[in-house]
């Protein structure tokens, strides 16, 4: 009889150790570190099927390669396919993770049921087979070549596999789980580990897209050891805030795609609704202009966004003056302001002032500067910024309007939601498109914005 063989792993960051520690030497945890045991009882074999063959070890130069067209597997999701950089790669691994009813597992389902001519496997170690059938109802998608499995076990879900032998598998959530190879429980870190060992095995004989949906932790990372999200090929973060219908999927790593690329959706009734154009619920519909108000113009990839800057700037009620954000850096914030007192000869340095970006988004794009400067003089002043305006620029720590890239597509998002006018740098000058119905402002410091806007 074999020896059993243990070993102490942190429950936080997956450090292994020979023995119990208190204090995590990686992470700086304490009292993290749980005994499991490691020992592998036989040879993984089930993942074997028939169209899983060995590739024969030869190396090849590198000018050898031949270089093939890609095919990728069309999602029927066009938000989806944008993320991973146009549908899923055969025999890639793809790990979404979300804080918990954010919508991971909705999101995954309705991709499943609009895939068409694709053999789709859903396994499920959360929900019983009626709460996906309950679901799918909801959605109104029933009608579909969609597979269901309840299983945790990966010698039974392997069973499945070569029964039905999919196009894409679907896992929910990799945290539940388990192999018959090691002997601690679900959701440790041997199990998730060796769990999404075995599946990357399967995905890369058979040449099957692998969708994993993972937990996150209090702090917002994926729960596990960080080997696996190094194992997959893709790491797809699904956010959003509870208090707004809108949900974000950002792309965190993509070995096929840009990693700076995110889908947005709307939460609703009947699933999730794609959203094409985000302006439409990142800009707030009023009735009159207000002070304090700004429209922005950000990038998320190659997508250009309109968003509202508010900010709202009074006398300070206690003796150290506010500065609080909400969906922007604080640190920029409190430059922006050095920027406006010692260059522009505002004094704001006994006032408290308020920056949000509207609709709840993160946003770090420096080209959101000079629309924040507005907003606080707007507020300061009291004065409203036409409605019809909006800003797209960079500011220097001297009080200068620098340039932001693809401002062509920045203009034009602008141009097709009806604005007038766009203040950039003039720097930009040369990348301003010929034909175009808006008016484009060049400026070169902040004084000169407040002489033109506030007038």
């Amino acid at each position: 009889m074999a020896k059993i063989k243990t070993t102490f792993f942190c429950q936080n960051c997956g450090a292994e150790s020979p023995k119990w520690i208190g204090k995590c030497p990686s992470c700086q945890q304490w009292n993290t570190f749980v005994e499991e045991v490691v020992q592998k009882t036989a040879a993984k074999e089930q993942w074997a099927a028939p169209n899983m063959q060995a590739n024969k070890i030869h190396p090849k130069r590198i000018s050898e390669i031949e270089l093939g067209e890609q095919h990728r597997i069309d999602t029927q999701n066009e938000e989806l396919n944008r993320v991973l950089g146009g549908g899923l790669v055969p025999g890639s691994i793809v790990l979404l993770g979300g804080e918990p009813g954010i919508g991971k597992s909705t999101l995954l389902l309705q991709v499943a049921l609009q895939m068409k001519n694709q053999k789709v496997l859903y396994v499920s170690g959360e929900e019983s087979e009626q709460q996906i059938r309950m679901r799918a109802e909801r959605l109104n998608m029933t009608m579909s070549e969609t597979f269901v499995l309840t299983e945790t076990n990966t010698q039974r879900i392997a069973q499945a596999i070569k029964l039905i032998q999919p196009t894409v598998l679907i896992v929910d959530s990799i945290q539940t789980i388990h192999t018959e190879h090691i002997e601690s429980s679900a959701g440790s870190i041997s199990q998730i580990r060796e769990s999404a060992g075995e599946f990357h095995k399967y995905a890369k004989l058979s040449n099957t897209p692998v969708l994993l949906i993972g937990h996150i932790t209090k702090d917002g990372s994926l729960a596990g050891p960080k080997i696996l999200e190094h194992m997959v090929d893709s790491v797809l973060h699904f956010e959003g805030d509870r208090n707004y219908d809108y949900r974000i999927l950002r792309s965190v790593k993509n070995r096929f795609g840009s990693t700076s690329e995110l889908g947005i959706y709307e939460m609703q009734n009947t699933g999730l609704r794609q959203v094409s154009n985000p302006s439409e619920i990142l800009l707030s519909h009023r009735d009159q202009m207000l002070s304090g108000i700004a429209i922005g113009s950000t990038m998320e990839g190659m997508r250009p966004m309109l968003i509202e800057i508010q900010a709202l700037v009074s006398t300070a009620a206690y003796g150290t003056p506010q500065r609080s954000t909400t969906g922007f850096d604080s640190r920029r914030l409190n430059m922006l302001l050095a920027v406006l007192e010692k260059r522009a000869g505002f004094r704001l340095g006994s006032k408290d002032v308020f920056v949000n970006v509207a609709g709840g988004i993160k946003v770090d794009d420096p080209a959101i500067d000079l629309a924040v400067v507005c907003a606080i003089l707007s507020s300061n002043e009291d004065i409203e910024i036409n409605d019809k305006t909006c800003f797209a620029a960079e500011v220097g720590l001297s009080g200068e309007i620098r340039s932001v890239n693809r401002i062509e597509q920045r203009i034009t998002e602008a141009e097709k939601l009806g604005f007038e006018r766009i203040i950039i740098s003039k720097f930009n000058q040369k990348a301003i498109p010929k034909s175009g119905k808006i008016e484009v402002i060049a400026v070169n410091k902040v004084e000169d914005v407040f002489k033109y806007v506030f007038a």
